[in-house]
């Protein structure tokens, strides 16, 4: 298994997966907006099988207890949902091969590589700016597909031009060294895990606590460490304007909900320093006092 950079971001590796890897059938997790994407690419190269679901609740929980189908040439899942602020902990142990878009939590947690048979992810939130794409992937899991496959768009291309088959985004990939290494001398993941803990604890006891807000994720097992997500609580709807005009002015920016769902959404990436948590934190509790 390597690892190798490309164009396009996570949404060209909605269709490339597919392409490079579905048979017959495949199976996917739709567990948000982006997993949702994902899943609409891959019926273009074959049956797709909806295996676990939480679209039934408006995405606010991570489907447990679920049975994967022994039939399928892979499982697809979303493990961070950074709209609806849902996040997969455990590396699945799945049947069939398994394939994960990491795009919005790779490099905040620890993660058995070895279980996967290709990771994707984004590199805009916890590795560079956008422009490159980090894939990992088997090479003995390519090659089976059965059809022909666009040299742009077939793994192998990339991988037997180890990166190189045409100009790369410099910068971007530049970026990202640059990242990595400040990673490494930041504790490694490890390390970074314990910041995103604490980081995600300290703003869910306050969102739990305080009278004015409510979490739509329930289940504090199924809540995103990444992207928090929070409402204000019943009786108190009217006061979202006023809360973002108050964040605002206290410089605190980029908390409005994705246009979808609307509300409030922190995300709180590697690079986010606890301290910043703590601001908002004393916000809502200054804001609940004077309402």
């Amino acid at each position: 298994m390597k690892c190798y950079s490309f164009r396009g971001g996570a949404s060209t590796q909605f269709y490339m997966v597919p392409f490079n890897l579905l048979k017959t059938r495949a199976g996917y997790y739709n567990t948000g907006v982006w997993a949702s994407k994902a899943l609409k690419e891959a019926k273009f190269f074959g049956e797709v099988v909806e295996v676990a679901s939480s679209k039934d609740k408006n995405y606010n929980y991570i489907p447990k207890d679920v049975v994967i189908p022994s039939d399928i040439d892979y499982l697809h899942v979303t493990t961070n949902n950074t709209i609806f602020g849902t996040q997969i902990y455990k590396d699945i142990d799945s049947p069939v091969p398994l394939v994960a878009d990491m795009s919005s939590d790779i490099f905040s947690r620890p993660v058995d590589v070895s279980k996967y048979d290709l990771i994707y992810a984004g590199a805009q939130k916890n590795l560079a700016p956008a422009g490159v794409t980090l894939v990992i992937v088997r090479k003995d899991a390519l090659g089976k597909a059965g059809r022909p496959i666009p040299t742009m768009i077939n793994y192998l291309t990339h991988i037997e031009g180890e990166s190189m088959f045409n100009t790369p985004p410099c910068l971007p990939v530049f970026s990202a060294l640059q990242t990595l290494t400040w990673l490494k001398a930041n504790g490694g993941i490890k390390a970074m895990e314990i910041k995103n803990l604490a980081k995600a604890k300290l703003l869910y006891d306050e969102i739990d606590r305080n009278k004015m807000f409510v979490c739509p994720v329930p289940d504090p097992e199924d809540r995103s460490r990444m992207n928090v997500t929070f409402v204000m609580a019943p009786g108190y709807e009217e006061l979202e304007k006023p809360f973002l005009t108050k964040a605002k002015e206290l410089n605190i920016l980029g908390i409005e909900g994705h246009r979808s769902v609307g509300g409030f959404r922190a995300s709180i990436y590697n690079a986010m320093p606890i301290e910043s948590v703590a601001v908002l934190v004393d916000a809502m509790k200054e804001f609940e006092l004077k309402n």
